[in-house]
């Protein structure tokens, strides 16, 4: 389409860009009452030979010939030559009078330069519309101008007005009458209107629609309302809630008050009623006294009225003893002679020398002998009794004087501490009183004001005097506990529920609150347990040394002693709980060896007692530990929990094992005969404390040890009494046989 637009001659291309975009619009002719058949010159035409451009204006005083007549003959229009029209070729048709907007090619017609954006062409249609608007052209003219500019508009996509639509091709859009030479224009039908402008909407319809649009409106406005007086509503009821809010925190805080106030006032209490009990002990039961020795000052122990009586009555029992033998010395000598036997000549003698002094030395007979004889072995009975049962007594009260000093300790300890007036420690957890102090550590029982628990709250204070390098280790050991204890969940292990810092050189961790003691008090005011407490013990050992080896990383605890080991009632027959978690170790693989274990970076830490010979080897490297190093700890504390002792160092200091390498040369634990423990008891005892490491075994060959199991227990115990029946059966067969 483009390239037939483009090979027409340049002439016409001028006069049709002319024609359709408005260029040089004619005037209008002045002649208007020559003929009723007045030429159809289309607005804005030029002449085929002068094209009015900016450059050359028109002369004014030129006036053009006009157009034949649609009527005029064909001679005599051959004669002035062709019309405009003529040069057109369109598609739509041939030969004059047809729209030369349908020989614009399709390219052409839809292009973006015939849109709406283009400026003359929108010039052109309006131009067009103000000069149909006049009444000074012929209704013909007008209508094929009309027929003209609508398919272009068409075309280029610009609307027309509604009132200028006419039909095409329509005969009675052009009329031939020569009476209509007026420039009137008539309105076009009706049906044209109808079916190219207007809606079939009916006023009844718009009506309802409208009422429609109007009640919809109405109901989303009445939404709105709805929706705003709900947001009132619950703006209301959040001011309501946070009103609310603010009196229960404020209730709150006043519970937290009066519960800190009534757990102070209970603290106080009891502070007052230990101090009172302890004075009253100090009489009773002793207390220490300050001694000068040079230049030095030590404190001696003074024992209080109890013992000091129980001595006098062990005096008075060792008095009496010594002269009930006496006496039976005395009767041994007036014993008399047997009946079968006859008195010697020289008794005889006697006799009369001695009544010759005065002396009833005489000889008794065999029956008040032998009433004597009674008489001074009862004596001696009930004083054995007596003196047992003072014995028993002062066990007794020196069990109670290990509390009265602990608890003396304490107080000092208490009285001396900066925390002893119930601080509140991190705005969360009040302090009640002390319950042990360490080397550079005080542990207090605290109130968690916001989980509402008791807690136990470990001070680490450090020493203020040490270097930097110090406090960083200490604290970055205590950091590491921390992290260690942190991550464990298992029933037999204490809790940590928090870690926070104080000051500089000071940190608190928070344990879980057990109100029993350790096992190593229980041990000393118990001397001892039975074999079936002491197992239960043993098995939750075990079962937490089991979890701590399941988990990744594994943890060495390496510290385990009755002074770590928690008895949540304070008795043998009840659940414990492990602590302590200072020096473990974590079997991490960058530091473990499955084979040769771990290095032991800190040779020389722990307690003697309790530590297995590996961790005493010197030599220029450190030597290897692993979780063996705990079934050695579980060897020693079930061997004191059954006969009251340890089986290594029991009387030494940890310098004296030190020094003698009584660790070193425990090669082999030997058993006292009481008291009796079961074989299976020793054989347990004897596996946890193989001397050397890879023979001794792993936590959880431990775990599987038949002494732990109850069903493996029962089925050796009566495969061996099966097998001892059968061995005397055979003996017994065996020697009626040889009979």
């Amino acid at each position: 389409m483009m390239e037939e637009l483009h090979s027409l001659d340049p002439r016409r291309q001028e006069l049709l860009e002319a024609r359709f975009t408005g260029v040089g619009v004619a005037k209008v002719c002045q002649n208007q009452n020559e003929s009723s058949n007045q030429s159809l010159c289309s607005v804005g035409s030029l002449s085929d030979k002068e094209l009015e451009t900016p450059e050359k204006k028109a002369n004014d005083q030129r006036v053009r010939k006009r157009k034949a007549d649609h009527f005029d003959s064909q001679a005599k229009a051959g004669a002035r030559g062709h019309k405009i029209s003529d040069y057109f070729e369109f598609a739509g048709g041939s030969g004059p009078g047809t729209s030369p907007a349908r020989g614009i090619p399709p390219v052409v017609r839809s292009s973006p330069q015939h849109s709406l954006s283009n400026p003359p062409v929108m010039v052109s249609m309006f131009a067009l519309c103000f000069f149909l608007s006049s009444k000074t052209l012929d209704l013909p003219i007008l209508s094929h101008m009309l027929l003209v500019y609508s398919q272009i508009a068409v075309s280029i996509n610009v609307l027309v007005p509604d009132c200028y639509h006419v039909q095409q091709g329509s005969p009675s859009s052009v009329s031939s009458n020569t009476e209509h030479s007026s420039c009137s224009l008539k309105p076009p039908s009706l049906h044209v209107l109808h079916k190219a402008t207007q809606s079939d909407l009916t006023i009844e319809k718009l009506t309802a629609m409208e009422n429609n649009k109007n009640s919809d409106l109405e109901k989303k406005e009445g939404r709105i309302d709805d929706l705003l007086r709900a947001n009132c509503d619950l703006r209301r009821q959040i001011d309501e809630q946070q009103r609310m809010l603010e009196r229960y925190k404020e209730r709150l805080n006043k519970c937290v008050t009066m519960s800190k106030k009534l757990l102070i006032e209970k603290s106080k209490q009891e502070k007052m009623a230990c101090r009172d009990k302890s004075m009253q002990d100090r009489l009773r039961l002793g207390h220490f006294t300050t001694v000068r020795h040079g230049a030095s000052f030590t404190e001696q122990w003074t024992d209080g009225y109890a013992f000091q009586n129980l001595i006098k009555q062990q005096e008075r029992i060792n008095s009496q003893r010594e002269e009930i033998e006496r006496q039976r010395k005395l009767l041994a000598k007036r014993k008399p002679p047997s009946m079968a036997q006859t008195p010697p000549p020289s008794l005889e003698q006697n006799k009369r020398k001695s009544k010759a002094n005065g002396a009833e030395s005489e000889a008794l007979s065999q029956a008040e002998y032998h009433e004597q004889e009674e008489i001074f072995k009862l004596r001696l009975g009930h004083l054995k009794k007596e003196e047992a049962e003072i014995q028993a007594e002062l066990e007794r009260l020196e069990r109670v004087r290990n509390l009265h000093i602990r608890e003396l300790k304490r107080i000092h300890n208490e009285d001396n501490s900066q925390f002893k007036d119930h601080p509140t420690l991190n705005d969360r957890y009040l302090l009640l009183h002390l319950l042990g102090r360490g080397g550079f550590s005080e542990v207090y029982k605290a109130f968690d004001l916001t989980e509402q628990r008791y807690v136990a709250v470990k001070i680490h204070q450090l020493n203020k005097n040490w270097r930097d390098e110090k406090k960083e280790n200490y604290h970055k050991h205590a950091c590491r506990e921390y992290r260690i204890h942190k991550e464990l969940d298992h029933p037999r292990i204490v809790k940590l529920y928090d870690y926070f810092s104080l000051d500089t050189d000071s940190f608190c961790t928070v344990l879980e609150y057990c109100e029993g003691n350790d096992l190593d008090f229980y041990l000393k005011q118990h001397k001892l347990m039975s074999e079936k407490e002491g197992r239960s013990i043993i098995m939750q050992i075990v079962n937490a040394l089991k979890y701590l080896n399941e988990i990744r990383p594994p943890i060495i605890h390496y510290d385990l002693k009755p002074g770590n080991i928690l008895l949540v009632n304070g008795t043998a027959c009840g659940e414990i709980k492990i602590t302590d978690f200072g020096l473990s170790k974590i079997m991490d693989d960058d530091s473990y060896n499955s084979v040769d274990g771990m290095e032991l970076t800190s040779q020389g830490a722990g307690t003697y007692w309790y530590l297995p010979p590996e961790c005493f080897v010197v030599g220029k490297e450190p030597p290897k530990i692993s979780n063996k190093v705990d079934v050695w700890s579980v060897g020693v504390i079930f061997y004191q929990c059954l006969y009251g002792r340890k089986p290594f160092g029991h009387n030494q200091s940890q310098q004296d094992i030190l020094q003698e390498n009584t660790i070193l040369k425990a090669t082999e634990v030997q058993f006292p005969p009481k008291p009796v423990v079961t074989p299976e008891a020793k054989a347990f005892i004897r596996r946890c404390l193989v001397y050397r490491k890879e023979d001794r075994i792993d936590v959880h060959q431990l775990a599987s040890d038949p002494f732990l199991m109850p069903h493996i227990r029962k089925s050796v115990a009566s495969s061996g009494t099966s097998g001892m029946a059968m061995a005397s059966t055979s003996s017994s067969s065996n020697s009626s046989a040889s009979n």
